[in-house]
């Protein structure tokens, strides 16, 4: 079965199946007002008791517990006090009549989806939280502990000798508080890069394979299982020479691993000369941590998404401005892209009040929004500006698709300098400004962008969806999404070749630029930057420092001339070191 590998490694154990049932409805309305009081007090009542279950696993875990576990707890916490959720369910309480837990599992099924259904990887991954804190919830409010999805496993912590964990997916709560001691592999049916199960398998050191599909549930207790989550395939009972291959090559990552730790302070350098710049993507500044750790040389990519979701109203500028402040003072002189708003139709606010859409990937989003609703946009716009005079801070545009929406947008940002400036307030005068090419109109007119903007970044799974009519978050056609699609790569090497000839950094911070099959193909095209995923970095730095320019536009050379992915994929792979 073939998913995504998210935590890089190679495991070979037991299948253990993780089965869990989700919560239902009663369907029992109220039958008098003067329950409604009664019910709500139930509501806040539940809320408590998780607010404090949760501190209790922290305050428990404190000495053994790691950072990022911490972390995801804390966010709980916040999660579960979140205001618009209470507002929903008190609504359906009163207009409905809906009993209290009905009305819980409605309103959390419904956020659930908002945030499954949007584009962005982080933001979707946002989901499992929200669905983990509503189970935690729903054990209050319900009476019959084991009719909740979390409570239906009562031996989930029991895990025999190297145990590879199938499930729907894990919790946050599960994967944290879950003994991993027996357990060597993780393999999910759904699942993102950024989802919980891969952020742990990732600090803890566990291979995971996420987004299996629905195969992978055909899986049973016992069988035989390969996680090789460095190609991102699930084997299931495998035959004894399959079996013997794969130990071997079991023993010559970790090899390679205790290699690569060593590469931290090493410079990412092409065995001609070439100094290449190693960036990662991140969501929040305690994301930073692990970038330095993995020896990242600065953030390519600041979603500001995470800022605005899971309240009841926009982040103040104060409020903005310390978020940004607190990335560009830990990062010190090294450079924050913070990309300004992307919310849109498959990323509603539930303060905003977006109108649902038919094509929400193709609609009222991104710059667009913000060119329309300038008042947020100049609020963000000062929040970086002065953030910008603690650190390298550049700010980023996304989804520019013309010259006229580039020009808005720095007469925005003009207007909030001049804002600044009339408030006496300290500021980056002379912040670059860049824009995300991830629209096929913007990388098509790359050579006139690039006289407008100071640099680049390149989107590939927009860019790739958009170019290719696909929606990679539709499971019917998503098999035909495909970076390596000849369409998609002259578009990439376009864009690249106009930022040379206009002397303009260009970076790409979507997947491609972490998957380590493209990174000759990069290097040839003329990428100096690579933005990506902190765990990504010393493979990507690995192949660099072991590979020369003159290779890689060989590669490049003889790539361009292929009229099919599947010829392309083969080559690449074949002229890997």
């Amino acid at each position: 079965m073939k998913g995504i590998g998210v935590s890089p490694g190679i495991s070979i154990g037991t299948a253990r199946v993780i089965r869990k049932t989700a919560a239902a409805l009663t369907g029992i309305l109220l039958t008098n007002e003067s329950a409604i009081p009664t019910e709500i007090k139930k509501y806040d009542e539940a809320v408590g008791a998780a607010v404090k279950e949760i501190e209790g696993i922290i305050a428990r875990g404190a000495a053994s517990l790691p950072p990022e576990s911490i972390e995801i707890l804390e966010m709980q916490i916040e999660l579960s006090g979140d205001p618009q959720i209470k507002d929903n369910v008190v609504q359906r309480i009163i207009s409905d009549k809906k009993n209290v837990s009905d009305a819980f599992i409605e309103v959390i099924r419904d956020t659930v989806e908002i945030f499954s259904n949007m584009e962005d990887e982080y933001m979707s991954a946002r989901a499992a939280d929200i669905q983990d804190i509503g189970d935690r919830i729903l054990q209050h409010l319900q009476e019959a502990r084991a009719t909740t999805a979390a409570a239906s496993q009562p031996d989930l912590l029991a895990f025999g000798p190297d145990t590879i964990l199938i499930a729907d997916d894990f919790t946050p709560t599960d994967t944290i508080t879950m003994d991993t001691s027996q357990v060597i592999g993780f393999a999910t049916r759904a699942g993102s890069r950024t989802s919980h199960v891969a952020i742990i398998a990732s600090a803890r050191g566990i291979p995971a394979v996420v987004g299996c599909g629905d195969e992978l549930l055909l899986i049973s207790n016992g069988d035989k299982i390969i996680l090789d989550s460095l190609n991102g395939l699930v084997l299931v009972n495998p035959d004894m020479d399959t079996l013997a291959q794969y130990r071997l090559k079991k023993l010559a990552y970790a090899q390679q691993t205790d290699r690569l730790a060593g590469l931290k302070e090493v410079a990412a350098r092409t065995t001609d000369g070439e100094v290449i710049t190693l960036l990662a993507n991140i969501g929040e500044p305690d994301d930073l941590d692990q970038v330095f750790e993995k020896g990242g040389q600065g953030t390519g990519l600041l979603r500001t998404e995470l800022l605005f979701m899971g309240r009841s109203s926009f982040p103040t500028e104060e409020e903005q401005f310390e978020f940004y402040k607190e990335i560009a003072l830990r990062s010190g002189d090294k450079p924050v892209i913070i990309r300004t708003l992307d919310i849109g139709g498959d990323k509603q606010l539930p303060y905003f009040g977006l109108p649902p859409e038919q094509n929400p990937f193709l609609g009222y989003r991104a710059i667009r929004i913000c060119l329309d609703r300038e008042e947020l946009f100049i609020t963000q716009l000062k929040a970086i500006l002065r953030a910008a005079a603690f650190g390298n801070v550049k700010i980023m545009f996304p989804m520019i698709g013309n010259i006229r929406e580039l020009r808005s947008a720095k007469q925005v940002l003009a207007k909030a300098k001049t804002a600044l400036s009339r408030e006496k307030r300290t500021f980056a005068e002379n912040i670059a400004v860049g824009i995300m090419i991830e629209i096929p109109s913007a990388a098509i007119i790359a050579d006139w962008l690039a006289k407008e903007a100071d640099f680049f970044s390149i989107g590939t799974n927009d860019l790739c969806q958009y170019t290719l009519a696909v929606d990679r978050m539709n499971e019917k056609v998503k098999d035909l999404y495909d970076p390596y699609d000849p369409g998609v790569l002259r578009l990439v090497h376009n864009v690249i070749e106009q930022g040379c000839k206009n002397n303009i950094p260009v970076a790409m911070c979507g997947e491609l630029a972490s998957d380590p099959l493209a990174t000759l193909l990069l290097l040839g095209m003329g990428l100096r930057e690579f933005s990506m995923s902190a765990p990504s970095i010393p493979f990507i730095k690995n192949i660099i420092n072991h590979n020369s320019i003159v290779k890689a536009k060989e590669v490049c050379k003889k790539v361009m001339e292929m009229n099919n992915s599947k010829d392309i994929i083969t080559y690449l792979q074949e002229v890997q070191p």
